[in-house]
């Protein structure tokens, strides 16, 4: 384990014109983070001050400990369907627990470098979870949005929309106005801010909070406020508490501790992966993994929970200027200045708008054009079955499952066009007429002109997908040859599967006095022949490196026909 955070690849030649513009990026993601990180908690069915407080934590230990030069840490809309679960069935306390666990979790992943794991899952698989989180969010927002009269949604799918169904005449007039405005609010700030360049520096979700808390202060609305609700937000520090752990705690937790690293793994990673290609660096993702780890297993000490890397902050901080870690570590400082200075202001919060600002968060996390017919047609069935199948999952089931069984299909569909892939044909030797000078032609055929000798050309991968064709050339090859032999050039891989049915072969060969010569071997299967000892029993001269030596070879080995005297030669 190498434990290297980028903050020591960027403190030299540190200077004042570098830390001018982390400061001023730290500033500007520090007061988007603010909204971001209520809003996000409030949906998960937690505290504002949680959110926050994940922020700080969290967002400073990633910035400080992590892979990534500008990765900014916190929670994200991601996790609210996830925390919701938890909070619903568990309670908060276990959800603590959880994410502590989901770091030792994350930790090990990078610790036995398996970050880079994270990159072999599919587009397919990504785009449709992401799309399916997107919704989720959607459809969890939809009580606050329209100040509906609801005790406890329901985290199950079918139970949460029947809920919602019945509790249609609950809705509040004044909420959907004050929503409907926030939300239509941020549109056009977001729309106004590509053009009027001083916009771009107040984020819009700040800027729709402070304006939507002055109307609501000013001017009093019957609605829910994070005071009505929460009693406002403390202000100073909290208290600093360890979750209390059971063995029999932790068996009920060990599934939504894997969906937490799962998918804080995921979305750290492919946000590290987009802020690269903006400062032009690359990042290291094991040690990525490793930060995450740490700042779930500290955060909850303060209240906080599961937090990752937060792609639209990390884009943020990029385009305000910031280059190191030191901008997230502001980021993070900022938070606590805003705590302790303005706590008290947040009471006039209004709900409805915080939720105004997680549906634009919902509708901008989504790839909808990807599930455009015009997109989808452009690629396989497989393609379309694998985003649409875990997009569905994700929506009504679960993340994890979703997961599961987007790479099961991917997997299951990648094996059956490798298999599609690997063939065999059978080589006419009589091609080779051309080299009568290296062999004697009259050795391939016995005197009744049935073939002494016969040739296959395998192409592609010999694994336990494309078993079944090897297994065919033994049960289904034609006539009873001394000498088969089998130019594996085009073959890039075999597996253990693959060996053995070679094995299987040799033998049958054998049994009858016939004898098997490979030709061709690449690095890969020469190498799993050689150590399995498949070698020694093939015999060392029975490998040749291409085919025309497989030839000459094949003529010197006397074996029983038609006229030719029976005398075994086996290698």
């Amino acid at each position: 384990m190498r434990f290297h955070p980028k903050l020591l690849d960027t403190l030299p030649g540190y200077d004042r014109g570098t830390f001018l513009n982390d400061l001023s990026a730290g500033l500007t993601v520090g007061v988007l983070a603010l909204p971001l990180a209520m809003a996000f908690a409030i949906a998960s069915g937690l505290s504002p001050s949680a959110g926050i407080w994940t922020a700080i934590v969290a967002g400073f230990l990633v910035s400080a400990l992590g892979g990534s030069r500008v990765q900014i840490g916190g929670p994200t809309g991601a996790f609210i369907p996830i925390i919701y679960v938890i909070v619903i069935d568990h309670g908060v306390q276990n959800l603590l627990i959880a994410t502590v666990m989901s770091g030792v979790l994350l930790f090990a992943m990078g610790a036995l470098k398996l970050g880079n794991m994270i990159r072999f899952i599919p587009l397919s698989v990504v785009i449709g979870f992401t799309n399916g989180i997107a919704v989720v969010i959607f459809i969890s927002q939809i009580k606050d949005f329209l100040g509906m009269q609801i005790d406890n949604l329901p985290g199950e799918f079918f139970a949460k929309m029947e809920t919602l169904v019945g509790a249609a005449d609950t809705i509040d007039p004044a909420t959907v106005l004050l929503s409907t405005t926030s939300l239509a609010f941020l549109l056009a700030w977001n729309r106004a801010a590509q053009r009027i360049r001083f916009m771009k520096r107040l984020p819009g979700p700040l800027a729709v909070l402070i304006a939507a808390t002055a109307v609501n202060t000013l001017f009093p609305l019957p609605i829910e406020t994070i005071g009505s609700r929460f009693g406002g937000i403390p202000q100073g520090l909290p208290d600093i508490a360890v979750p209390e752990l059971s063995l029999t705690t932790l068996g009920k937790l060990i599934s939504p501790a894997i969906t937490i690293a799962l998918l804080g793994a995921i979305e750290s990673l492919l946000s590290a992966r987009v802020a690269d290609a903006q400062i032009d660096d690359r990042h290291d993702p094991n040690q990525e993994l490793m930060a995450q780890g740490i700042a779930n297993v500290v955060a909850p000490a303060f209240g906080g929970f599961a937090a990752t890397g937060a792609i639209a902050r990390t884009a943020t901080n990029v385009r305000s200027g910031g280059r190191t870690p030191v901008a997230g570590m502001i980021h993070a400082l900022t938070l606590v200045a805003i705590v302790i200075a303005a706590a008290p202001l947040a009471a006039a919060i209004p709900l409805a708008t915080l939720s105004a600002i997680v549906v634009m968060v919902s509708i901008n996390m989504g790839e909808w054009h990807a599930m455009q017919w015009s997109q989808l047609r452009r690629y396989s069935n497989n393609y379309r079955v694998i985003l649409l199948g875990t997009f569905f999952i994700t929506v009504v089931f679960d993340l994890t499952l979703a997961v599961e069984i987007g790479m099961l299909l991917a997997s299951l569909f990648f094996i059956y066009r490798m298999s599609d892939l690997t063939r065999i044909e059978p080589v006419p030797l009589e091609q080779y007429r051309g080299f009568e000078h290296l062999f004697e032609l009259d050795t391939l055929t016995r005197a009744d002109g049935s073939q002494r000798i016969l040739a296959y050309r395998l192409f592609g991968s010999l694994f336990f997908g494309a078993a079944n064709k090897l297994e065919n050339l033994l049960t289904e090859q034609q006539g009873r040859a001394d000498v088969v032999i089998l130019d594996l050039e085009k073959v890039v891989n075999i597996d253990t599967t693959g060996l053995d049915i070679l094995q299987t072969f040799h033998r049958n060969l054998a049994k009858r006095g016939a004898t098997l010569v490979f030709c061709g071997l690449n690095t890969q299967p020469g190498s799993i022949i050689a150590r399995s000892g498949f070698i020694d029993a093939l015999g060392p001269d029975n490998i040749t490196r291409n085919l025309a030596e497989a030839l000459m070879r094949a003529q010197h080995l006397k074996v029983p026909g038609p006229g030719i005297e029976a005398d075994h030669h086996h290698a």
